[in-house]
């Protein structure tokens, strides 16, 4: 409640704004169209006469821009002078449209006001004059206010519409985008690849190396104490090789993810941690495989970052949903200053940009640490 409370007035904030920028707008476009209008079949003079408008034109869409992300429409722009040209000479309907709708607002929000101010302090001679000005009153408040919302999502489509790229170029940054995350999709599978043969050869190698001595040492010995001193050590390898290949085989894929879920998996993430990790899920269901994987790795990854790196005391990781956006944000107390473009938060940006999400790492000196990813899912 307290957040659409919050959207509602930037939202009505923006419109106001945008009532204010039609008296700069429309003798904008009026007195561009009679200028290009003189030099029409004149081309050097169209010329000179469109520097100075696309200038303005540019000023107020950038105005525009700033205050259409400040209620909240944030979207890719690309656009030529002449879909600029168009928005503008539209833009001002949408304008005044929302004055009267923040006008209609505030008139009712002042009427119901004074008709309850009435009724609680004053002697009241006409009650039901009174009550049938107020239902009406909060009756216009309330539509107007949904007509604020509906407004302003109508002034973004506008701007979508004639600022947002075509459809053309919006199919070549696609393919652009698609090409680079399959690059980074074989990166990151070679990466791994690397990291799991230098876990294998590092780890796992080494104490079946030094089993394999401890048992040929075992073989040898003529004194039985000390061959069953070695078989003890031996036996004590096996164990510690075999829970390393168990470590080794969890960082690849936890089966626990396909068995219980990513909650589940999180949950264990949580408990293997040599750093207090508090989980907060926040879904009503299980996100699909893909979007689990994904979003199980970026808890894995940025949890060991922050044993490892950070010196933190608590991590916390908060998993949540907005519409078709899977939000997984860990957070610690460390000292901060992580490094986004360095090999580990590099790969985890890779697999969310695989799925076209988005990853994000605010990590000033002293911390804390923020990473947030957001996934598409379904």
């Amino acid at each position: 409640m307290r957040g659409m409370a919050r959207r509602g007035m930037r939202l009505t904030v923006g419109l106001l704004v945008g009532a204010g920028t039609v008296a700069v707008e429309l003798p904008f476009i009026v007195l561009s169209g009679i200028a290009l209008l003189c030099v029409f079949v004149w081309p050097r003079g169209r010329r000179k006469v469109l520097e100075p408008v696309m200038a303005v034109a540019r000023w107020l869409i950038e105005s525009a821009r700033r205050r259409l992300q400040f209620g909240g429409a944030d979207f890719a722009y690309g656009y030529d002078d002449e879909r600029a040209l168009k928005y503008l000479a539209v833009r001002w309907l949408l304008g005044l449209l929302g004055a009267g709708v923040v006008f209609a607002a505030l008139t009712g929000a002042t009427i119901v006001l004074w008709a309850s101010t009435v009724w609680t302090f004053t002697h009241v001679e006409h009650p039901v004059d009174v009550a049938e000005t107020g239902v009406g009153a909060l009756f216009l408040l309330f539509l107007s206010l949904q007509a604020v919302f509906g407004v302003a999502a109508l002034e973004a489509r506008l701007a979508r519409h004639f600022l947002g790229p075509t459809h053309e170029r919006e199919l070549k940054r696609r393919v652009a985008e698609l090409a680079s995350s399959r690059a980074g999709v074989v990166a990151a599978v070679n990466d791994e690849r690397r990291r799991i043969e230098r876990d294998l050869h590092d780890g796992v190698q080494q104490r079946l190396v030094a089993l394999g001595m401890l048992l040929g040492r075992a073989v040898r010995s003529k004194d039985e104490a000390h061959a069953v001193e070695l078989l003890r050590q031996a036996h004590a390898e096996s164990r510690q090789a075999l829970t390393e290949l168990r470590e080794v085989a969890w960082r690849i894929y936890p089966t626990v993810l396909d068995e219980a879920g990513l909650q589940a998996a999180l949950e264990t993430v949580a408990e293997r941690s040599a750093v207090p990790v508090r989980l907060t899920w926040r879904l009503t269901r299980e996100p699909e495989a893909a979007v689990a994987t994904v979003a199980y790795f970026v808890v894995s990854e940025a949890v060991t970052n922050a044993v490892k790196h950070s010196c933190a005391e608590g991590i916390t990781v908060t998993v949540d949903r907005n519409g078709n956006i899977l939000s997984v944000r860990i957070q610690d107390d460390g000292w901060g200053g992580a490094n986004a473009s360095g090999s580990g938060l590099f790969g985890l940006a890779r697999r969310v940009a695989a799925l076209d999400g988005r990853l994000r790492v605010d990590s000033p000196v002293g911390g804390p640490t923020t990473i947030t990813a957001e996934l598409p899912c379904a």
